[in-house]
C-alpha cells in the first residue's frame, strides 16, 4: 500500500507510505489526488514523514495537489518532511509557494484558519 488517506472534518490526510516519492510512486498519488479533488474536497494534507526520498516526479505530485487545492479555492498543506525532503523543497524555492506545517496539528490550524478567513469574507 503506497497511500492512506483519511477524510477529516474539512481536509483530506493523504499519507505516504513510502520511502522514495519517485517515478514509481508519483504517477498513482496525482491520480488520488485528481480523484479526491473531484469529489469536491478542496483542502488536502499531505503528510511525507515516511518519506526519506523525493525526485522531481515527486515535486511535480506535490505541485499538483497545490494547484487543485487553489483551483477549488482551498489549502494544501505539506506536513512531516524529513531533512533531505525539505532540503530539496527549499533548493527548489517551494517553500515560498507551499504551505509547510511541522505537525499535522499546525496542518489543520492553517486549514482552519483559511477556511474561517473565507467565512468573514
Amino acid at each position: 500500500m503506497e497511500f492512506r488517506i483519511s477524510k477529516l472534518d474539512n481536509y483530506s490526510l493523504i499519507e505516504v507510505l513510502e520511502e522514495k516519492l519517485d517515478t514509481n510512486i508519483a504517477p498513482s498519488l496525482k491520480s488520488e489526488l485528481v480523484l479526491i479533488s473531484g469529489n469536491g474536497e478542496r483542502n488536502i494534507v499531505l503528510d511525507l514523514s515516511a518519506c526519506r526520498y523525493c525526485d522531481s516526479s515527486g515535486l511535480s505530485a506535490i505541485l499538483v495537489a497545490n494547484r487543485l487545492c487553489k483551483n477549488a479555492s482551498g489549502t494544501f498543506v505539506l506536513t512531516g518532511l524529513t531533512d533531505a525532503v525539505e532540503r530539496l523543497i527549499t533548493i527548489s524555492q517551494l517553500d515560498t509557494v507551499l504551505n509547510i506545517a511541522y505537525s499535522r496539528n499546525e496542518a489543520a490550524e492553517i486549514i482552519s484558519k483559511a477556511e474561517s478567513e473565507k467565512q468573514e469574507k
